[in-house]
């Protein structure tokens, strides 16, 4: 509405009228926040490529969009005539339909009607399937492509709106409801990866309630200090996986909802049901934006959140002709209320008013965006054909034509999904951080290999090393030792060559000096000796020679094998080398290797610095949006410390109180102290009192004197008494006169009254009027308005009972009312019967009954009932008691007293068809109220219904059946609601047993009765055993498919259908 949700997008169409101007001005002029426009500037608005914020922007709408979208749609739908309506023989239909035309025809009489046109017209035969396409199917379709849409069926009770909205056709697809069919369309029209979920409430008596989880009530209505938005965070959101598991959800919140049993609807809804759906696709891609937008924003995903409400309201009522009463009477209050405010919106709305009163109740601000915001609405109105709701039709009309002015500015809203976009990013990052790091993981596994094998080499390249050198010392050991010994051989050598020389030349000496004679013989022998000595010792040096040159021979081969060793040592080092300088070229590549995947990783990380650089880019847009956000921020910050302010002053002004009454408090004490201390002194002055007393005691021993001279005295003044004694008698004496006097008085008053009286027209029974009224809601034909002995009285013209009336209204006004309820204890039979008559007609008026209980008149005819013999006192006294038991504060007042226990005991008393009959009228009103269930369990009044069907009476019987149906509807109501669980109080008195014999053999008003209290003793689980074994089950399968109401054959197939124990039953036969 403005305030119900004015948005502050313009609208892309030109105006088509000065209306649709006036509107879209006044709606810029109500714009609560958002950027202002002129309506001058309407082409450059829709030219405009940019959003409003950098995550939410408002698509305009293409140019070939219909300009009708904007106002809201109402089409009209007429519903088929019922039983009701065909028994109706004096009334025509009111409402002729055009619909080739769109126009609908409302008479006011036989001559004169007024046409109205709307968006569309439905005939009484139109399918569910049409009625969807038409009215919700273009909704539901603007809600897939992002926009808010609202569905809502608006009308009199009774005249089709959950059928047409809420029918779930789980059996029948034909039957499907716009809530069904929208959930088909969204399921087909959406992907596996786009988001859907709903919320289902009801508002109740003005709180809002959870359908889907029914322990939360009360729940508050939020609204977003920033965009206006309306929501309910408190409600249960489930996300839905099939159409299957919203037939659940849809099943589970239409047993949690209110219903109750009118005259004009069986199953009346008594709250106002609104389903939400929420919707989140991934955005299409975007229409074309700036150039440098689209530099900054090139791979931005969108996203889109749009929200469907489909509303079922409760039917509009007129309180006379629903019946309700009680908890009825306070649930058709508050839906009336809703209702009315709901229309001063739409007024406000249509006539551009500057103030649209939103806030006068919790439908019209969750309906906010639907009327005069930025959702697309339609709106389908439910009439009925029947002229006896004439008014009520006309009413429906004229709040669909005024709902046709309103216009709602639509807008699409499209977010950034920077969410996605950022998990994305990160994704890649991630990912290419893992290939960065796999990369280092392989270049750190291959140095690690590089270095194992290194280390192989070197370790390998050490121990040969280390064994080459080890040998070589070994051979550099055995080489030095060789050479010792050859030195040692070529010293020993060098001597035996000088000392072989040395013999040469001792032998050349000899030789020479061998000439000599003789002499030298001897020195010659000598000499040969020593020569043959000495060829010994060559001999053997020869030896030691040859053995020297072996040993000779024996080195130099061990020194060239020292050689050649040495040559494979040389040869070893070789290949050692070239197997080194192979390694070394390997490393080389290795290290050539990770030097390429070094660059690698350079590039990589240049690509992770540039996705880095775009998310600074995103930071950098987010920073900007988080500008924008500090701005409402402040404002929330100033709004914020403006209630702080507040909310000091108010704990200022609390402190202040706690001060005072801190003050208070020591005062208090201060009091308590002084009165302790008043006390302490009030004992102290007690104790000298008692001395005083002492004293005074012996002082008046002394006056004891005095006092006989005081006895005198008292004695004159006892004769003064006596003589005034006297006078008081004589008084008294008067006195009794004058009351005698006033008994003459009253008996000639009486005599009159008398008179008066037998000029009235004897009628006991015109106080019964209203007895069948009583608490009976269910829809009633014309032949059930009529009051139990209305069928004995038929011949009793309207004016003979008006002119009975006007009699008594007359007596009562000439005599009083107090006078008249005293007659009630008249000694005198025929004045007190006569007296309980006029007390009886009287307590048929609604207007008398409060006067009555006030002069005690309830407690009166209580007594009557209680003590009379007398079979015309009692069956009018009790037929009085039952008039003003259909008044529920009278109802407690009845069984505070007893009343429904000495109704029982009347019954008991007496075989009088007719008393029976007001008896039971009387508890049968007294079962209509459900507090009472159990206090007329104990005082028998249960029983006593059951013990008077023996009296065979069909009046009596119809009072009992209408008793039962009370009992029964109220029970099951206080069932669903969880305030009673357990079986049935009737069962325990054979009350089943009994509707189930008299079902076939009744009248065809009682019939009804015994029916309705069938079908709701089935309702209780607990009592579904007893049906089955009372047969009550086969007359309920009976009453579903042969009763001749439509409504009561409803409610049996849904209780079939909602206990398991009969659906087992049935599959089992």
């Amino acid at each position: 509405m403005a305030s119900l949700g004015r948005t502050s997008n313009k609208s892309e169409r030109p105006p088509s009228s000065s209306s649709s101007s006036s509107a879209s001005s006044s709606s810029l002029r109500n714009n609560g926040g958002g950027v202002q426009h002129s309506v001058r500037s309407r082409a450059s608005a829709a030219n405009s490529r940019r959003s409003v914020t950098p995550t939410s922007r408002t698509r305009p709408l293409p140019l070939d969009f219909d300009t009708e979208s904007e106002r809201v749609r109402v089409a009209v739908r007429l519903r088929p005539r019922n039983a009701e309506d065909l028994s109706e023989a004096d009334h025509a239909d009111c409402v002729e339909l055009q619909p080739e035309l769109k126009r609908l025809k409302l008479r006011k009489n036989n001559w004169s009607s007024e046409s109205y046109r709307f968006d569309e017209v439905f005939t009484e035969s139109a399918s569910q399937k049409r009625v969807y396409e038409v009215v919700a199917k273009p909704v539901v379709e603007s809600v897939l492509d992002g926009y808010n849409g609202t569905v809502m069926a608006y009308g009199q009770t009774g005249t089709g709106k959950t059928y047409t909205v809420g029918r779930m056709g789980k059996e029948d697809a034909s039957e499907r409801g716009i809530m069904v069919r929208a959930l088909e369309d969204i399921f087909v029209g959406t992907s596996a990866s786009d988001s859907i979920e709903v919320s289902y409430l009801q508002l109740y008596m003005e709180s809002i309630q959870d359908l889907l989880a029914p322990e939360k009530i009360n729940i508050p209505i939020v609204e977003d200090a920033k965009s206006g938005e309306v929501s309910v965070p408190g409600a249960e959101i489930v996300k839905i996986r099939s159409l299957d598991h919203f037939f659940e959800l849809l099943k589970l919140g239409e047993a949690n909802r209110h219903a109750a049993n009118t005259k004009m609807n069986t199953e009346s809804s008594r709250s106002h049901a609104i389903l939400m759906v929420y919707i989140r696709r991934s955005g299409k891609e975007k229409e074309e934006i700036d150039r440098q937008e689209d530099v900054r924003q090139e791979h931005v995903p969108t996203i889109r959140k749009s929200k469907l409400l489909i509303v079922d309201l409760a039917g509009s009522e007129r309180i006379d002709k629903s019946g309700s009463e009680g908890h009825l009477l306070e649930e058709a209050k508050f839906i009336n209320l809703s209702l009315t405010s709901l229309g001063k919106c739409i007024n406000a709305l249509a006539e551009n008013s500057p103030h649209i009163p939103t806030r006068d109740s919790k439908l019209t601000r969750l309906l906010r965006d639907s009327f005069g915001g930025s959702a697309r609405t339609s709106l389908i109105v439910t009439i009925g054909p029947s002229s006896r709701h004439h008014a009520e039709t006309a009413s429906t009309i004229m709040f669909g034509q005024r709902a046709m002015k309103v216009v709602n500015m639509v807008k699409l809203k499209e977010e950034f999904d920077y969410e996605s976009l950022c998990r994305k990013l990160e994704t890649q990052v991630d990912h290419l951080s893992a290939e960065v790091d796999r990369q280092q993981k392989l270049r750190e596994n291959d140095k690690n290999e590089m270095k194992k094998l290194l280390k192989k080499i070197d370790d390998s390249f050490a121990e040969a090393e280390k064994r080459f050198a080890s040998r070589s010392k070994l051979l550099e050991t055995e080489n030095a030792e060789i050479t010792s010994k050859m030195k040692e051989l070529l010293q020993n050598l060098d001597y035996q060559k000088e000392q072989n020389k040395l013999l040469l030349d001792e032998i050349a000496r000899l030789v020479t000096s061998a000439k000599d004679v003789k002499c030298l013989e001897e020195e010659n022998n000598r000499l040969e000796l020593k020569s043959n000595d000495a060829m010994n010792d060559l001999k053997h040096q020869k030896e030691q020679n040859i053995i020297m040159h072996n040993e000779v021979s024996r080195v130099e081969m061990i020194l060239k094998s020292n050689k050649q060793k040495q040559l494979e040592d040389s040869t070893y080092q070789k290949v050692l080398a070239d197997t080194t300088q192979m390694y070394e070229a390997k490393i080389a590549d290795l290290m050539k290797q990770i030097e390429d995947e070094n660059g690698h990783s350079g590039i990589a990380k240049e690509e992770t610095e540039r996705m880095k650089k775009q998310i600074a880019d995103m930071q950098l847009l987010l920073e900007q949006n988080q500008v924008e956000n500090s701005k409402y921020r402040q404002v929330l910050t100033d709004t914020t410390k403006m209630y702080e302010e507040r909310v000091e002053l108010l704990n200022q002004q609390l402190e202040d109180e706690h001060a005072h009454v801190g003050e208070i408090e020591v005062e208090l004490k201060s009091t308590k102290k002084l009165l302790k201390e008043h006390q302490n002194a009030s004992q102290i002055s007690t104790e000298k009192e008692m001395d005083e007393l002492r004293m005074r005691l012996q002082e008046m021993h002394q006056m004891h004197e005095s006092t006989k001279n005081e006895l005198r005295r008292l004695n004159l003044e006892n004769k003064n008494l006596e003589s005034e004694k006297a006078t008081v008698r004589n008084e008294l004496l008067a006195v009794r006169q004058t009351l005698q006097v006033e008994e003459r008085r009253r008996k000639e008053a009486e005599k009159e009254l008398l008179n008066i009286m037998k000029g009235v027209p004897d009628s006991e029974d015109g106080f019964e009027e209203k007895v069948s009224y009583i608490h009976e809601n269910v829809t009633k034909t014309p032949s059930a308005l009529r009051n139990p002995q209305s069928s004995h009285k038929s011949s009793q013209s309207r004016e003979t009972i008006l002119s009975q009336r006007n009699t008594i209204t007359k007596i009562c006004e000439e005599v009083g009312l107090q006078k008249i309820l005293s007659l009630l204890q008249s000694g005198d039979l025929d004045v007190q019967i006569h007296a309980v008559k006029i007390v009886a007609n009287l307590a048929a008026e609604d207007i008398n009954q409060q006067g009555i209980i006030q002069e005690g008149g309830l407690d009166a005819l209580l007594t009557l009932v209680e003590s009379s013999q007398n079979t015309t006192i009692l069956r009018v006294a009790s037929g009085a008691i039952a008039n003003l038991a259909m008044n529920e504060t009278n109802q407690s007042l009845i069984t505070n007293n007893r009343g429904a226990k000495l109704l029982a005991n009347a019954a008991s008393k007496t075989d009088d068809p007719q008393t029976l009959r007001m008896v039971a009228g009387a508890i049968a009103n007294l079962c209509g109220n459900e507090k009472l269930h159990v206090v007329l369990k104990e005082d028998g009044a249960i029983n006593a219904l059951m013990r008077m069907t023996r009296s065979g009476n069909t009046d009596v019987i119809a009072q009992v059946a209408r008793g039962l149906a009370n009992f029964a509807k109220c029970e099951s109501r206080r069932i669903m609601k969880g305030h009673w669980r357990g079986r049935s109080l009737l069962m325990e008195d054979g009350a089943l047993s009994w509707l189930v014999v008299n079902l076939n053999t009744a009248s065809t008003s009682t019939r009804r009765h015994l029916e309705l209290a069938i079908c709701h003793l089935a309702q209780n689980e607990d009592n579904a055993r007893d049906f089955i074994n009372s047969g009550g089950l086969k007359e309920l399968i009976e009453i579903s498919d042969a009763s001749s109401r439509e409504d009561i054959r409803n409610l049996a197939k849904k209780t079939l259908r909602l206990s398991s124990l009969f659906r087992g039953e049935l599959r089992a036969e």
